[in-house]
């Protein structure tokens, strides 16, 4: 139980030893990060997946900071929502961190990219552990500076806009959700999201928490890129490095705003029938219109930011439909989001390595010169796309399924659209980019090395093998871990202070 705070403590660490050895030692500083960072981001997905029996067994884990109880003192708090999310975390971490050994020698002051990753994931692990809503607030600062820093780290005019673009929307998304801590505190007169939930649920004064309901939405909503708040990601995600990319689309949108969404409305406010129907709203919007602006994109990676924005829409719909098999559906396409998304975006930075371009139109017949390459990208857009029997088509499935059975047809029209207007899209882009001939220009472009190779060879594998999640002994100690943690809404507060010994 007194490990736990080492999610938090090991990347801030290496963060800090990684920037100190490479601003000093420069002529070992890349060789020194490569190593370090990725025996940092391999040691948390490890602890992650040790951490996940423990809480498999127990439930939760919970450790009083300093030893001081709620709701005193600041509380960590693992349960299976937390640890679904620091696996997604770590994992992805970890094979960013992998790609990124061969794929940064093109950026200079690799030590700071190093330096940055490990900050981001340390804000984001911060987030799936604390019990403290003023502590979340700084965990996602923390997440959100590194990422704004790590889109603008080519320094090309592209890179520093949409880095701007992106601070400008992120900080409005945290002023938000800062004024709705303030206006909370001010109510309750506490931080502790225990305690906030224990008082909520006492005085169930709606009137006194639908302004700060509305801040946190849009807050999050912001956060997560959901659709009219999303301006912000088609320009970021491109910009920044491929791993970037991955770790942004792949779990940061979904940390920083869905998985905080979920948290604050479920467990410490309350979800209401309104409160639902702003999320299905939300999450239909986001699906179709992602889609819809994915459709006409020539460039690799814009197509796939918008992707992420339709895609980030599924795992929406699922909270907000809030029945077992929603919520359920919910976590199964995120962590399939996550590393098909992941996936996409690693093999775009891959095509790019070869071939200095992101062009579609520049493309073609890449399947000849780059096999492996080709099929990661044709496995990876086909799970996007929800073909049988890859992971994304039974997480969306189980979300139309259960659109259908909560009599939202509506949604459930949406949701199966959305899915096959992605796959002509992502089949539109295969024939151009991946079959034809291949341009004189890119006679000479080669395979990608065996790290970036990998990385990708691993997430394409786990698009094939994910279903298995679906199967009954891992389902119940996965995502049946997770809904469930979920689920017990705002009873959340009663387990935490049980745990403490205070009920």
């Amino acid at each position: 139980m007194n490990l736990i705070p080492l999610f938090v403590i090991v990347p801030l660490a290496g963060a800090f030893v990684t920037y100190l050895v490479g601003s000093i030692f420069k002529k070992i500083a890349d060789l020194f990060c490569d190593v370090l960072a990725n025996l940092i981001t391999a040691f948390l997905f490890a602890f992650a997946i040790v951490s996940l029996f423990k809480v498999a067994a127990e439930k939760n884990i919970i450790h009083f900071v300093g030893g001081w109880r709620p709701p005193i003192g600041i509380t960590i708090f693992l349960d299976g929502a937390g640890i679904f999310l620091l696996i997604v975390v770590t994992g992805i971490g970890f094979l960013s961190s992998l790609f990124a050994i061969d794929y940064m020698k093109r950026y200079s002051a690799k030590y700071k990219f190093y330096a940055l990753l490990l900050l981001m994931t340390a804000g984001m692990a911060g987030i799936c552990i604390t019990g403290d809503l003023f502590n979340m607030f700084v965990f996602i600062e923390i997440s959100a500076i590194a990422s704004y820093a790590l889109v603008a780290f080519g320094t090309e005019h592209e890179e520093l806009e949409a880095a701007f673009k992106y601070m400008v929307m992120g900080e409005i998304g945290s002023l938000m959700i800062l004024l709705s801590i303030a206006i909370i505190y001010a109510r309750t007169g506490t931080l502790n999201m225990a305690d906030i939930s224990q008082t909520v649920a006492a005085n169930p004064e709606r009137a006194a928490i639908v302004f700060p309901s509305i801040l946190f939405i849009i807050g999050f909503a912001i956060k997560a890129a959901l659709v009219p708040f999303h301006s912000w990601l088609p320009d970021a995600h491109p910009s920044a490095p491929a791993p970037i990319s991955a770790m942004l689309s792949g779990v940061v949108i979904k940390v920083l705003g869905v998985y905080g969404l979920i948290r604050v409305f479920y467990n410490i406010i309350g979800v209401t029938p309104i409160i639902s129907n702003i999320l299905l709203v939300l999450a239909g919007l986001s699906m179709i219109i992602g889609v819809l602006l994915q459709l006409g994109q020539n460039d690799i990676k814009r197509l796939l930011a918008y992707c992420s924005i339709s895609q980030i829409g599924y795992v929406l719909l699922g909270f907000g439909l809030g029945t077992p098999l929603g919520i359920l559906g919910g976590f199964f396409h995120l962590i399939n989001h996550a590393v098909f998304k992941a996936g996409l975006f690693l093999t775009s930075g891959a095509i790019e390595y070869a071939t200095g371009t992101r062009d579609i139109n520049k493309l073609g017949g890449l399947n000849k010169k780059m096999p492996w390459t080709s099929v990661f990208w044709y496995i990876g857009s086909f799970t996007a796309s929800g073909v049988p029997p890859f992971a994304g088509f039974w997480s969306k499935l189980i979300l139309i399924i259960a659109a259908i059975l909560a009599k939202s047809y509506i949604l459930a029209a949406i949701a199966a659209a959305s899915a096959i207007l992605a796959l002509a899209s992502f089949i539109r882009t295969q024939r151009r980019m991946l079959a034809g001939e291949l341009p004189e220009a890119l006679t000479g472009i080669k395979e990608i090395p065996l790290s970036m190779k990998t990385s990708l060879a691993v997430l394409t594998l786990l698009c094939i093998v994910l279903g298995l999640l679906l199967l009954p002994p891992v389902r119940a100690n996965i995502l049946d871990l997770a809904k469930d943690a979920v689920m017990v809404g705002t009873e959340y507060g009663r387990i935490v202070f049980e745990k403490a010994g205070l009920l």
